[in-house]
């Protein structure tokens, strides 16, 4: 006769994985497209990190000085341990370097730029760029590539303009440097000004912000026409409506002028004798771009326009190689801020799975996103994910990262994550998503997930007990269910 108790060996989990590795609802067909080649003329990688090198060695001393003088357990170090830039901190780098104080402050502020240094609240410590700088030239190049993406705080902006103005300049500059790489030449400041007033044009209509008066319909006819009711003067054909002229209100050659100085500042192009030209360094980082756009808007999903939420949706069905590159190509189209803006609050919605690939986006985002992640660490919803995120931004093994979470942080994210299998994968998926949690048999695991108070917890449960397919742990998996769903 054949025993009814279930066996315990049934009711045992394997080792637990990463919960950074539990099973995702995507696609795992390659992609075919061929890996895109930079135009004819484009050095190599190897000699564009060199001239990377280059331009950032001052920086670099900066930030190596900083390391060594100021880092914990130097004799240089500073009370609170700190490798903070105060003043005197200022004045004594520049006498170790034998450079002048602002010089100190202007290439700190470059290595911040550039991944070199990282700041946390009031401290500061040197980036994983700076420890790879002599021998990655992919990390060389990351690093030079976001000081150009943040060109535009390398130099302080006009302070007699107005912001919306310098706003507007910054948004229409990815266009004129676009003109720049495709004429692969000096071009005319004269050139890069008419463009500059058409595309500004063009953002302040996308804003409807044109000048429009309602005038009362004119019958057919060769009639006079007759003012609007409610107005005054004498009559007078309607006017079109004038296109905004951005070179009236305020005048953009003096923020051409800073734009082009600035971009100057960081390498990407070369300014003088009222003409500019994209060094190589700055034409491969605007073909890099370019491509990226251009691969999705060529995708199935069509990504770049969307919204935070329904390029997340498009990317779910992708590899994650092929994701990733969707999210730098939607991010090169946006402002950092307004995307990470977008992304924390798709990730704030009701989908578990937008939440997590929200987060993997973020990490595409990399240190700019640190303050705005570090903000949503009480969310509860959020929490394990931003204490992930920060684990690995922080240098620790995605491997390793799920270390740092407690156990209740761990089973709340388990839940979440099944949760996201359960909307959008296959049973045998939520089956298997079993082996990443942290708890080493079924009945441990149930005792915690009933106390985590996640809002999911009976869906997930049900959903579970109708895929698993053996019968005694379905059954004991209903019964938590019902338990939680009574309060029991």
């Amino acid at each position: 006769m054949t025993s009814r108790i279930p066996r315990d060996s049934r009711l045992r989990l394997v080792r637990p994985r990463p919960l950074a590795a539990a099973p995702r609802a995507v696609n795992q067909r390659r992609p075919r497209r061929p890996a895109p080649r930079p135009p004819e003329g484009t050095p190599a990688p190897a000699e564009l990190a060199g001239m990377a090198r280059t331009g950032l060695a001052g920086p670099v001393r900066v930030a190596r000085w900083a390391d060594a003088a100021l880092g914990p357990g130097s004799d240089g170090a500073t009370a609170d341990g700190k490798a903070t830039l105060s003043d005197a901190t200022a004045e004594r780098a520049a006498a170790d370097l034998g450079l002048s104080a602002a010089q100190v402050r202007a290439d700190w502020d470059t290595a911040r730029l550039a991944g070199l240094v990282e700041v946390h609240g009031d401290s500061a410590r040197p980036g994983w760029r700076l420890r790879a700088w002599d021998r990655d030239d992919s990390a060389v190049l990351r690093g030079w590539v976001a000081l150009f993406d943040a060109w535009s705080l390398a130099s302080p902006e006009p302070e007699e303009h107005e912001p919306a103005a310098v706003a507007e300049v910054v948004s229409a500059m990815p266009q004129v440097l676009s003109f720049l790489q495709l004429s692969a030449g000096p071009v005319p400041v004269d050139q890069l000004l008419d463009l500059l007033q058409q595309r500004v044009t063009e953002l302040r209509t996308e804003r409807c912000e044109v000048p429009y008066e309602p005038v009362a319909a004119q019958p057919t006819g060769s009639g006079p026409v007759r003012p609007a009711a409610g107005s005054s003067g004498p009559a007078h054909a309607p006017a079109a409506p004038e296109d905004p002229a951005p070179a009236g209100d305020t005048p953009l050659e003096p923020l051409l002028d800073w734009a082009l100085r600035a971009l100057a500042a960081v390498g990407a192009l070369t300014y003088g004798d009222g003409h500019a030209t994209l060094t190589p360094l700055g034409s491969w980082a605007v073909w890099v771009k370019l491509e990226q756009i251009c691969v999705a808007a060529q995708s199935p999903a069509g990504n770049i326009e969307q919204a935070a939420e329904d390029m997340l949706r498009g990317c779910a069905q992708l590899r994650p190689n092929a994701a990733r590159a969707e999210y730098r190509a939607w991010l090169a189209a946006r402002t950092v801020g307004d995307a990470v803006t977008e992304l924390i609050h798709a990730a704030r919605g009701e989908d578990a799975l937008l939440r997590g690939l929200a987060f993997e986006a973020l990490r595409v985002v990399g240190a700019p996103a640190e303050p705005d992640v570090r903000a949503v660490v009480d969310e509860p919803a959020l929490r394990p994910y931003a204490l992930l995120w920060l684990a690995e931004h922080d240098g620790i093994d995605p491997e390793d990262a799920h270390e740092v979470l407690t156990r209740e942080e761990a089973t709340w994210l388990w839940v979440d994550t099944a949760a996201a299998v359960a909307d959008h994968g296959e049973s045998p998926m939520l089956v298997r998503h079993l082996e990443s949690a942290v708890q080493s048999t079924v009945p441990q695991l149930l005792d915690e997930v009933r106390v985590v108070g996640h809002p999911r917890t009976v869906q997930v449960l049900v959903a579970l007990a109708a895929a698993h397919p053996d019968p005694a742990l379905a059954k004991a998996v209903r019964r938590a269910a019902f338990q939680v769903h009574t309060g029991g």
